[in-house]
């Protein structure tokens, strides 16, 4: 029985030598690597001071060149990749017994997962990417894309930012944007405008078409090359239409203010030379109702 107490007693001093063994093994670990710790830490701090720098100095030498919304994402990717950097370096250097390529690897796989879990996210992303590099439109461009018009405030990373010509803000999604059919606006200085005037059988065309092509040249806000243009467009039931054709200011308010000087003007100019505007003509049959409606 002692020497059953004495082997107990063995082997509890064991254990206890044990722990204090590891205890010791890891305090003796964490102190070894304090040093490399606050250098690690000092080198994210420096490479974010670095990234912040260079963020800035990418920005103004890329508004030099580019558009803003351009110069303002690609210094924001290239600050982000100055603190990617310096966070790897930091970790190679936190664990020594730990490669570059290993770390790389690692990432690779994470990159995956994460690209699976946040796939709407990082397809924005890109898709804002190519747009920025792609430039189909700038900012202050009026556009419409997926069914929405407005002028474009800015292209960040993840969406499109619209102001509609009623005064409300519009966030389209990169994608959406990337995916679908682009109308610019104002990607040239002029677009034409057009609108159809009917004129009396009674009347002459030549004469109408003249008289309108006159009343468009004396517009404010009409170009005068292209010259604007009219043409008899078809026959109707009661009327001969007429098809004008204008130059205006590609801009949402400009053309709506030259189109109504524009209608204004050529019905001005029609009353004067007496060429009529006809009514459409409705046919009304005599059904029995209508008698009876009559005769009441």
């Amino acid at each position: 029985m002692p020497a059953a107490f004495g082997s107990q007693q063995d082997g509890g001093s064991a254990a206890t030598d044990d722990v204090s063994s590891s205890a010791r093994s890891l305090w003796e670990t964490t102190l070894d690597a304090l040093p490399r710790v606050g250098i690690a830490i000092g080198i994210i701090v420096i490479g974010w001071v670095i990234g912040r720098g260079a963020r800035w100095v990418l920005r103004q030498r890329l508004q030099q060149s580019r558009t803003h919304s351009f110069a303002k994402v690609m210094s924001k990717l290239g600050s982000w990749t100055v603190v990617f950097v310096s966070g790897l370096l930091a970790l190679a250097l936190t664990f020594p017994s730990v490669k570059p390529v290993d770390i790389l690897a690692g990432l690779g796989f994470f990159s995956v997962a994460i690209g699976f879990a946040f796939q709407d996210i990082l397809e924005n992303t890109l898709a804002g990417v190519l747009l920025l590099f792609r430039q189909p439109f700038r900012s202050g461009d009026q556009i419409t894309v997926v069914g929405q018009s407005g002028t474009v405030d800015e292209i960040n990373i993840r969406e499109t930012r619209l102001t509609t010509f009623d005064g409300e803000l519009i966030i389209v999604p990169n994608r959406d944007v990337y995916k679908n059919v682009i109308l610019v606006h104002t990607h040239f200085g002029s677009h034409r405008l057009h609108f159809d005037i009917g004129i009396s059988y009674d009347d002459n065309p030549a004469e109408a078409v003249d008289a309108i092509v006159d009343a468009l040249r004396c517009v404010v806000g009409v170009a005068q090359e292209p010259t604007p243009e009219a043409m008899v467009r078809e026959l109707g039931a009661s009327s001969v239409v007429i098809r004008a054709m204008m130059w205006t200011d590609p801009r949402q308010h400009e053309s709506i203010s030259a189109l109504h000087a524009a209608i204004t003007a050529v019905k001005r100019r029609l009353d004067q030379d007496g060429i009529e505007m006809p009514s459409d003509i409705v046919t009304v049959r005599a059904t029995p109702r209508l008698r009876a409606a009559l005769d009441a």
